[in-house]
């Protein structure tokens, strides 16, 4: 009987891992098939690949969108896919690793130019959350102690803490966490890219981007050409084999520090600085009409993929203006991811019959999910039925981020879901930012029961 292995990862770590990785197991259960998933998550590598599983396997399935060590592949037939493919098409995926021959793999497979396109949109996604995934522990971290750092004493302003006390302490910790979330950003990108060569250049880039006050958007684009640089000085600079090993500790480390500091002063630094201090400015000082217009579209990417690009890009971009005490755009995007799952739940109270028992069921779960800020809880719902479903949804977050932005409803906090909301001053105008999210799941359950197929009841 051939032996299937597979590995699924997603840029937090959080919820398509896990769902890849269950839905994958339970195709393999239905086809009587043998296999072994590694979950690569928030908290490391869990039922992690030996060598001889890798040796002893037929195929192995990709499920991810960061970086999973294929190295340890070679020579054995891979099919890789985005992570959300191993949740909505798991036995596919299985009869095509089924299908393969020993000595093929689906990156061998011939492109088109068209096709190159894609997969170098891919990369580039690929690359981006790679730096993500390992940015958001710091920032999650960072976020909620600066958080808890509020239930404690202030100045007679109220503004900053006393010195010396638990709070100030908590602050600096905090302030300390956020403060490598460019570096680290920019330095996993370039990991990702050149691999080990590429950290050094990288994580200079991203210190550079951040006391030149570049914020996200340099250390994204030094983390990009950092790795490049790397990546290119490693295959490009042949050296005599007795000197072969002074070039990953050597050669490429010293010119990529340089290159792409040199870039960084003279040529990048300050055009990045300038671009995100107007869009900082903006920001500051949009209107209300721009507000809740920007709120509408971040809430409708949040609702869009349930975790994918769209999503993650929402995300990635809130997070990054916390750096710039830019705090309301993160507000709409927490309660924009919160509604879909929290809508979808109450559907299934408010219309029970237009749902299976299953559905019911799977609704309870999502309440939770979405109560913790995990937009994935509401995927089932909008996989089995996306036309009807993902605008229903789409139409609750766009409504909750739009709310959110024009009560000017801030978050200091990068995630959490509704236990943040029980943090004091950690989120302005709280009566209005749960205003806006229980507006928002009355919004996307009205839509889902107005568009929806009648189910029958079992």
């Amino acid at each position: 009987m051939k032996k299937l292995l597979a590995v699924t990862a997603c840029p937090t770590g959080i919820a398509h891992t896990y769902m890849a990785a269950e839905s994958l197991a339970k195709a393999a259960k239905e086809k009587d098939i043998e296999i072994k998933v590694e979950t690569r998550g928030a908290v490391g590598v869990e039922n992690g690949l030996t060598p001889q599983e890798i040796a002893e396997a037929h195929a192995i399935i990709i499920a991810a969108d960061t970086d999973v060590d294929e190295a340890r592949f070679a020579g054995k037939p891979v099919v890789r896919v985005p992570v959300a493919q191993g949740i909505k098409i798991p036995g596919e995926l299985i009869t095509r690793a089924l299908n393969m021959q020993p000595s093929s793999s689906t990156a061998a497979a011939p492109t088109t130019p068209a096709d190159s396109g894609v997969k170098q949109q891919n990369l580039f996604y690929k690359h981006l959350m790679n730096g993500v995934s390992n940015m958001l522990p710091l920032v999650i971290a960072g976020g909620l102690i600066i958080a808890f750092s509020f239930l404690f004493a202030f100045t007679k302003g109220g503004v900053d803490q006393v010195e010396g006390s638990l709070g100030a302490a908590l602050s600096t910790i905090g302030g300390a966490s956020m403060g490598l979330m460019v570096i680290v950003l920019s330095g996993f990108i370039s990991f990702s890219i050149a691999g080990k060569p590429g950290l050094a250049p990288g994580l200079v880039g991203g210190v550079l981007a951040k006391d030149m006050g570049a914020g996200f958007i340099g250390g994204i684009i030094a983390g990009f050409i950092a790795g490049y640089v790397a990546h290119w000085l490693i295959k490009h600079i042949k050296m005599p084999r007795n000197f072969e090993g002074l070039k990953p500790i050597l050669i490429v480390p010293v010119l990529s520090v340089l290159i792409i500091g040199l870039l960084m002063v003279y040529v990048i630094g300050e055009p990045i600085q300038w671009l995100l201090a107007q869009l900082t400015a903006w920001l500051t000082n949009m209107g209300a009409g721009n507000a809740i217009l920007l709120g509408a579209i971040l809430g409708a990417m949040m609702a869009f993929d349930m975790g994918g690009p769209f999503n993650k890009t929402a995300y990635t971009f809130a997070v990054g203006l916390l750096g710039a005490s830019i705090f309301t755009p993160m507000a709409a995007v927490m309660a924009a991811g919160m509604t879909p799952p929290l809508g979808i739940w109450l559907a299934t109270l408010i219309a029970k019959k237009r749902f299976t028992k299953e559905e019911r069921e799977a609704g309870k779960v999502a309440s939770i999910l979405g109560l913790s800020f995990i937009t994935e809880g509401a995927i089932p719902f909008g996989a089995a039925d996306p036309i009807r479903i993902i605008p229903s949804f789409m139409v609750g977050s766009a409504v909750a981020g739009a709310l959110s932005m024009m009560f000017g409803c801030g978050l200091h906090a990068p995630h959490g879901g509704v236990f943040v909301l029980f943090i004091p001053n950690a989120i302005d105008h709280l009566g209005y930012y749960v205003l806006s999210i229980a507006i928002g799941t009355v919004v996307t359950a009205l839509m889902v029961l107005l568009l929806k197929r009648k189910a029958p009841v079992v």
